[in-house]
């Protein structure tokens, strides 16, 4: 009985042997889905997609204001009654002068609507989406970009609050207005990883949404924003302005003031822009490392 000669598994059916070694083949390198090349390229898709992230956050706008004969108009409407209401009410207890309160209010009110906006839907942003993910073969960064898009018309809405306060309580501005651009410029791109971040950690976890809800209500409190801190600051009693000081421990507050202090022709503080930039860089960095960890499981979890 005659055995076989064996032959290369690369060679021809069918031929004569081939004489010598012939090198293996090997598999073509595959990209690892938990790198951080494609973490990068999901936030650089994304944002190439801006005709289509820009869209769909017009389309939010006009789908919730639907039949409504004021439309988005209602956004500046309801921003300036509460403002009005709290400031006339807080100048009283503070005893501080209208023209003071009510625009140091407005204007915290007009930037922590921005802040809660992009952290309680940010956290709610991919379980919303859950048909785009599942059927649109669109990176997600676009959910996070269409988000923070339709919160930036928003604060552009009431901003027109703004503009009518400054007729009626003038402000000392300079040249330091325009510090107000790249501070908000910071705050929607702080407003980006936070989105992401909450949005794939709550897409996980379904309870951390209303725990992440709450935390958001008792931080306004906490924030100053209705109460000046400064006045604390400066306050007769020792023991009321040392914890005064323990809201420097409150990162909200470092990104109030670098919007606030420019649009109320305050003296800048820089120190709270540095504590703003180190936020961004430390928030980014958790956020590439969540997604390229957890960026491919997040359509199965949704």
């Amino acid at each position: 009985m005659s055995v076989p000669a064996r032959t290369d598994p690369g060679q021809p059916t069918g031929g004569p042997p081939i004489v010598g070694s012939v090198p293996a083949m090997t598999a073509p390198p595959t990209t690892s889905r938990h790198d951080w090349r494609s973490a990068l390229a999901d936030l650089s898709g994304g944002w190439g997609q801006r005709s289509l992230w820009g869209h769909l956050g017009w389309q939010d706008i006009r789908q919730r204001y639907r039949r409504s004969v004021l439309g988005p108009i209602w956004i500046t409407i309801s921003m300036a009654v509460t403002a009005v209401a709290l400031g006339i009410l807080y100048a009283g207890l503070f005893g501080n002068d209208l023209s003071v309160q009510l625009p140091y209010i407005l204007v915290g009110f007009i930037v922590w609507a921005f802040i809660s906006g992009c952290i309680t839907e940010g956290a709610d942003v991919f379980i919303a989406n859950e048909g785009l993910i599942k059927h649109l073969p669109a990176p997600l960064s676009v959910h996070v970009y269409r988000l923070v898009w339709r919160q930036s018309l928003f604060f552009a809405h009431n901003l027109i609050v703004y503009l009518i306060m400054l007729l009626v309580f003038p402000q000392p501005l300079d040249w330091s207005v325009l510090l107000a651009l790249p501070a908000f410029l910071l705050l929607a791109v702080n407003g980006a990883w936070v989105a992401m971040l909450f949005g794939i950690v709550t897409t996980r976890f379904r309870d951390l949404n209303p725990i992440t809800q709450s935390i958001v209500q008792l931080m306004f409190f906490l924030t100053p924003i209705v109460w000046m801190y400064q006045d604390l600051l400066n306050s007769s009693n020792p023991t009321i302005a040392d914890r005064a000081r323990l809201a420097e421990f409150n990162p909200f507050l470092h990104f109030i003031e670098v919007i606030r202090q420019p649009l109320l022709g305050q003296d800048v503080v820089w120190r709270h822009w540095v504590v703003v930039l180190g936020i961004t860089v430390v928030g980014w960095v958790m956020c590439l490392v969540v997604l390229r960890r957890y960026r491919s499981r997040v359509s199965y979890w949704v």
